[in-house]
């Protein structure tokens, strides 16, 4: 029995090939399941082409990768994402305490005050590795004990990759991505207004291993 070749399936599945010809291949699909099952995923591929141009995102999903993108922008110019954002400390900024071996090239630890909540964060990337994980924990301003439970962030680069998570019972959450070098961190208070922590050069070093300082 001859199959047909990936060009006949192609073909049959854009409903593309001659009358004559359609009604032999129809014939031979029902005797071939080799070719049925080729012909069904090539279908299935057209009907997703088909669908696309009237996908629509949700709507929380955009309004979320806008804040994002905005973030980064923000970051690009050196600029502070929101007055209620403050950071309070920075690995980068404090020199490791004496007897004490500081923290690999690779690690950075930040923690941010963002009204109703302040941000631990961990940003580490291992030699070699083209990824960025980003851990962290969302805990009560007012009240350490309270802690930010599932609460939706999303981690975005200039490179257009948007990383969805959600924090834990214990308000943990944890994210990878493409290490791009511009970073932002995004999440939506209460009111439904944006927190957005710019990471611009989240790990970067100068040529001297000297850390350098955000903003400079």
């Amino acid at each position: 029995m001859k199959h047909f070749t990936m060009e006949d399936e192609i073909d049959f599945a854009n409903q593309v090939v001659p009358t004559t010809r359609k009604t032999a291949m129809e014939r031979h699909l029902k005797e071939c399941g080799r070719c049925a099952k080729a012909v069904s995923q090539w279908q299935r591929a057209r009907q997703c082409a088909d669908a696309e141009p009237n996908y629509q995102p949700p709507q929380d999903a955009v309004r979320i990768a806008k804040a994002a993108f905005a973030g980064l922008e923000l970051a690009l110019k050196r600029q502070p994402a929101s007055s209620s954002v403050e950071l309070v400390f920075d690995s980068f900024l404090h020199a490791p305490v004496g007897g004490f071996r500081s923290a690999g090239s690779g690690t950075r630890q930040m923690l941010y005050r963002a009204d109703p909540f302040q941000i631990d964060l961990h940003v580490e990337v291992q030699p070699g590795d083209k990824r960025v994980v980003v851990t962290g924990q969302l805990l009560g301003l007012r009240d350490p004990q309270i802690v930010g439970q599932n609460v939706g962030l999303i981690l975005a680069n200039l490179c257009g990759r948007v990383v969805r998570t959600v924090t834990n019972q214990f308000g943990e959450f944890r994210a990878e991505i493409e290490n791009s070098g511009d970073l932002a961190l995004v999440f939506f208070k209460a009111d439904h207004k944006p927190v957005v922590i710019p990471l611009q050069d989240a790990l970067s070093q100068s040529s001297d291993g000297e850390r350098k300082h955000p903003g400079r």
